[in-house]
């Protein structure tokens, strides 16, 4: 074998045992940014549901209820912005409005025992509850496909090829301001 051969074959060894780790670790770093996408996409595939569920809920309390409409506006104007939301923190925010929103629509079912036997009604709100789980849970998968993507990017020798190829941080689903507050649920009759 030639010296020269011998040193092409030196140099490719180096070159592959270089490379493949680089590559390894760029393809991890885009299959968890995907597995971030992906539950984001999650969310907003649960918070969709709910948001379509929200007129058939709205229009069968109405007519049980049709003089409480402030709490029907302020549901139909959450649900809208919730719509609308563009980044994760404005749908944590308009998802926290809908929220506190959907707990007054269903404080004013309180006031109305017949709403309450309701076929129609006991139906949504098994489905509406199963979808609030479904968000939540989503909303945990979300967080903890970020938490993995943002160790492994900030990770040495990984930091380095993800600033090279950039890679950013991703932000965590957090709860907007004042969602830690428990919601005040008020039984009396409207007049």
């Amino acid at each position: 074998m030639s010296k020269g051969l011998k040193t092409a074959l030196i140099v490719i060894a180096v070159i592959a045992v270089i490379l493949f780790p680089l590559i390894g670790s760029y393809n991890s770093m885009v299959n968890l940014e995907q597995a971030v996408n992906q539950s984001q996409s999650n969310i907003d595939t649960q918070l969709q549901r709910r948001s379509d569920l929200i007129p058939n809920l709205v229009s069968t309390v109405k007519g049980y209820a049709a003089q409480e409409k402030d709490i029907f506006t302020a549901v139909a104007d959450a649900r809208s912005r919730l719509a609308g939301a563009q980044t994760v923190q404005d749908r944590a925010n308009a998802d926290s409005q809908l929220s506190s929103s959907l707990s007054r629509l269903l404080a004013l079912v309180e006031n109305y025992p017949n709403l309450k036997s309701d076929q129609n009604f006991r139906d949504l709100s098994v489905s509406l509850e199963g979808t609030e789980n479904r968000i939540n849970i989503a909303r945990q998968d979300y967080n903890n496909a970020v938490g993995a993507y943002n160790s492994t990017i900030r990770r040495f020798p990984n930091s380095i090829i993800s600033g090279l190829f950039r890679f950013n941080e991703k932000p965590y689903y957090k709860a907007s301001a004042g969602a830690q507050e428990v919601p005040k649920v008020d039984f009396t009759p409207t007049k």
